[in-house]
């Protein structure tokens, strides 16, 4: 029974599996999903936007605090900006790398090859900004507002993977100056940068290893 006359409802959708099929299809996410990685050597061969598309679309069904949606999704596709983008990454990271990271950072950074050069910011066919949106004239206040936008980019990477699509989870630290570079009103603040596109051929990744399901599954 609805206790206010704002609170409209509508039947739930039916997604109840049998067992056996529940059980195929998760396997067949698990070995999909573990073939994902961060790539940084992108192709330059075109990917239709339309991919790109369809995974915002995806990622924009992810739940939310109250269902405020607190996020934007900016593509970049002005070449001129994408410079600015990755100029405005690369100095974050220079002084990030000189200055601002510990050194027990760098060692955990070490393994991965990682520097202040971001050439993927350039090279990549997309680049994808996630905004956190908060507050404003137009914009209700989020409640929950990373944790929304943190689930929505788990939505937006399992699209792409399922597309065939390589992403980068790129989170220069500070990221304020890319709203202004990005044009953007002062209440939505980057998130994270995401180039997309096709790996490039030869592409390499550091060799990881995941922690098993033992070691992150605690049963109480």
């Amino acid at each position: 029974m609805s206790c206010t006359t704002e609170h409209v409802t509508e039947p739930a959708p039916a997604v109840r599996l049998e067992l056996d099929e529940a059980r195929r299809l998760l396997e067949r996410f698990v070995t999909t999903m573990a073939t994902r990685r961060s790539i940084r050597e992108f192709s330059p061969d075109r990917v239709p936007v339309d991919l790109v598309e369809r995974a915002v679309r995806a990622a924009a069904r992810a739940p939310s605090g109250a269902n405020i949606q607190p996020w934007r999704f900016v593509l970049v596709e002005d070449r001129a900006m994408r410079r600015r983008v990755r100029d405005a990454a690369e100095a974050e990271e220079r002084e990030f790398y000189a200055n601002r990271a510990t050194p027990e950072w760098l060692e955990v950074l070490a393994p991965l090859g990682t520097d202040a050069t971001k050439p993927f910011l350039t090279d990549a066919p997309h680049l994808l900004v996630l905004m956190e949106v908060h507050a404003s004239d137009d914009e209700p206040r989020p409640y929950y507002a990373k944790e929304s936008v943190g689930i929505a980019l788990g939505f937006l990477l399992c699209a792409l993977h399922h597309a065939g699509l390589a992403a980068l989870t790129h989170t220069p630290s500070p990221m304020g100056v890319l709203t202004e570079v990005l044009g953007r009103p002062r209440n939505e603040r980057p998130f994270v940068v995401l180039p997309i596109g096709w790996p490039a051929d030869g592409a390499e990744v550091p060799r990881l290893t995941r922690k098993p399901l033992d070691e992150v599954l605690v049963r109480v």
